[in-house]
């Protein structure tokens, strides 16, 4: 049976695509992630790329044990950048101290590429990868509510150190386009570009 098959095995992805009211099954990619850019924009579209396509082909060639068929694959990935330099999840204390300090009291971006993969009853397959920004604006921290938070756990599985919808959130002045892209996925742009792929 066709469905919805979500490339990623991030909760709050999946907490997204179920507040959207779609019914998916998780099988998240399992390759190894190239990237030939610098620019955040082109990272997060080439790795959402190649999530999707890797999950895509190992259904289509019945490698995957979890699904048979599939009617979309949404791949996607997400970074925090600042100062044009990807952040990713810190590898410890100091690089979780390091990447705190340099957000607090500046503004920064969120990007998100996500790939959906469609295949029509006739077995077509069409492709469509984008990205969205939403800028973060971080208000000043001390010393003290820096390290108070590099304490807790939450920083260390997080791009960029933190989680908007976790207790960072205290510390978040404002932000300039979807919220939701900052947790980890566009889901209105999602949705808005699945439905303009079914039209078609």
């Amino acid at each position: 049976m066709a469905q919805i098959i979500l490339a990623s095995a991030s909760p709050r992805r999946s907490e997204l695509l179920r507040q959207a009211g779609m019914d998916f099954i998780v099988i998240p990619s399992k390759g190894e992630e190239v990237v030939t850019s610098t620019h955040p924009a082109e990272v997060v579209e080439e790795l959402s790329l190649q999530k999707a396509r890797e999950v895509a082909e190992r259904i289509l060639s019945g490698k995957e044990k979890e699904a048979s068929d599939f009617s979309v694959v949404i791949g996607a990935d997400t970074v925090v950048a600042a100062d044009h330099k990807i952040l990713g999840k810190p590898a410890d204390h100091e690089d979780a101290r390091k990447m705190i300090t340099m957000l607090q009291g500046n503004v920064h971006q969120v990007y998100t590429g996500v790939t959906l993969i469609l295949k029509d009853e006739k077995g077509n397959i069409r492709t469509r990868t984008f990205n969205e920004c939403t800028d973060v604006d971080v208000c000043e921290m001390s010393y003290e509510e820096v390290e108070e938070y590099i304490s807790t756990p939450e920083p260390y599985d997080k791009a960029g150190a933190y989680g908007i919808q976790g207790s960072f959130g205290v510390y978040i002045r404002g932000i300039r386009g979807c919220y939701y892209n900052v947790v980890g996925l566009p889901i209105s742009r999602l949705c808005h570009e699945l439905k303009d792929m079914l039209a078609q």
